[in-house]
């Protein structure tokens, strides 16, 4: 091999061709096998996948097809044998890089998603190679490595639309806010003539026609529509092709990074399109608007499971927010608390005075509780969804209904707010009821009961018999009718995955 040339499953490589009696596996005497022409076909399109060709030796195997083309019209003895070989090796390289990048992705695995199959075996990866080293169709064998997901179907389906239009040239920026409104409207004209959303530049654009195609770009962006030039509008215009396919293909890892297969209910929130979708054997049964976590209190991605419903709750403020936000603000403002609607509580449970307490002495905890009592006004709304987790994180209804009119929706501290928390609720509790059983369990509280509560207005809490999975995750982008929607990177997780894994990539490449 060149020394330039890196095979990076170098013991495994070793392992499949002793036992092949290192025989050449994608050519024969100099020439290619209709799987070796495949392969090579497969990778130069691996953008399809959402991998980058140059991962599997691209620019080294395009070289060396040149080569072995010119080398076709010379004598068998003076062609170049060791040549070959190393085009051998690099394919069956790059294949299994394949298997691993297409089965479980690249990126890096946390407590959230580790998978258990998070290293192929030595006979899944044999099995795999035979099969296309035979010339079984290497799109039917990756069929079978792929996730099985809608959204993955998808967004995978919607790749090669994207592709045929797209230009990895880099762009130039529209600068935003910028005070010569001239500049700024030609500047956007021709980000959509790059973009082609236009066939021509007019020297002057049209003050209607660059609404009309704003409104058309906010709507194919999931943006509210309203033909006006603001901030999200100009950040979604700066993204480029290049920056698209990177934000395609972290995304299609991270479906990988799923289990195999998802409960038959659940509920899924996505973080970066500011939406939740409760789902029902793959259909969607309802789907809501939502309001996350600002970055600097950012919703924690999670699995997790609704396991009890409270009707009016009192909320119980997180030692960070108390830490942040009340201890300051009591030491600016002895009525901080009265004017927020705060109780505070001892370990007893017995309302204290703030005015009996020495704040100036705190930094961090204090000995007490800080208390919102349940109400119209309360910041959880009227209902609230717990589920089992380490961030004290949960789904709720809100006092702040006019955020959700909102485009940017990262706002909470943490906590999920939802629009439609009514209907989730009635669904959820219409998922209790077990057809098999004509009588129902003693104590046992039913979907009358939850609504009289929230009529008389009154805090209880529900159990739940029947749990339903939540899973909150971080996708920027989805697709749908053939075509991808991005979104805002709010918490910059994409981004530190683009610099940590695609750095030195160019135009998609």
């Amino acid at each position: 091999m060149e020394d330039s040339t890196i095979l990076y499953q170098l013991p495994i490589l070793a392992d499949l061709y002793r036992q092949k009696t290192f025989s050449p596996q994608w050519s024969s005497s100099q020439k290619w096998l209709a799987q070796g022409d495949s392969l090579l076909s497969f990778i130069e399109n691996a953008k399809l996948y959402g991998l980058f060709p140059s991962d599997y030796h691209s620019h080294q195997l395009a070289i060396l097809k040149k080569v072995f083309a010119a080398d076709a019209f010379k004598d068998k003895e003076t062609q170049d044998a060791a040549s070959w070989a190393r085009a051998d090796l690099m394919l069956s390289d790059a294949l299994i890089s394949i298997f691993h990048d297409i089965k479980l992705g690249r990126l890096p695995n946390d407590s959230i998603t580790l998978r258990k199959d998070s290293v192929l075996s030595e006979g899944f990866i044999s099995s795999k190679f035979n099969a296309a080293a035979s010339g079984l169709s290497l799109n039917v064998i990756m069929s079978t490595l792929e996730p099985k997901y809608k959204g993955y179907r998808e967004l995978k389906s919607a790749v090669g639309v994207f592709l045929d239009s797209a230009d990895f040239k880099p762009i130039t920026p529209i600068i935003f806010p910028n005070k010569n409104k001239d500049e700024l409207r030609a500047s956007i004209m021709k980000r959509f003539f790059e973009t082609g959303y236009i066939d021509s530049l007019n020297a002057q654009p049209d003050s209607l026609q660059l609404a009309g195609l704003l409104k058309k770009f906010q709507k194919n962006n999931r943006l509210t529509v309203d033909g006006k030039i603001g901030a999200q509008t100009i950040r979604m215009l700066n993204l480029s092709d290049s920056e698209k396919f990177d934000r395609i293909a972290i995304s299609m890892d991270r479906y990988k990074m799923l289990p195999d297969s998802l409960p038959e209910k659940y509920i899924w929130v996505n973080i970066p399109s500011y939406s939740l979708r409760l789902m029902s054997n793959d259909t969607l049964v309802l789907g809501s608007k939502v309001v996350v976590g600002k970055p600097i209190t950012r919703t924690p991605v999670l699995t997790s499971a609704v396991s009890e419903l409270i009707t009016y709750p009192q909320w119980t403020i997180p030692e960070s927010i108390v830490e942040k936000e009340i201890i300051p603000g009591m030491k600016k403002d002895t009525g901080y608390l009265r004017k927020k609607g705060y109780m505070l509580l001892n370990s007893k449970n017995e309302e204290v005075s703030p005015d009996s307490v020495h704040w100036a002495k705190y930094e961090k905890k204090i000995p007490y509780k800080v208390i919102q009592g349940s109400g119209d006004d309360n910041a959880l709304g009227v209902l609230k969804f717990n589920f089992p987790n380490k961030y004290s994180v949960y789904l709720h209804d809100t006092n702040q209904r006019s955020f959700f009119a909102q485009d940017t929706r990262a706002l909470s501290h943490g906590c999920v707010r939802v629009q439609e928390w009514e209907k989730m609720a009635y669904y959820i509790m219409n998922n209790q009821v077990d057809s098999n059983v004509k009588k129902k369990k003693p104590n046992e509280i039913t979907l009358d009961s939850m609504t009289h509560w929230l009529a008389i207005k009154e805090k209880h809490s529900i159990p739940l018999r029947k749990r339903i999975p939540v899973y909150i995750r971080y996708f920027t982008c989805e697709a749908n009718d053939g075509r991808i929607s991005f979104f805002e990177d709010i918490y910059e997780e994409d981004k530190k995955m683009i610099e940590l894994l695609f750095a030195n990539k160019k135009n998609g490449e």
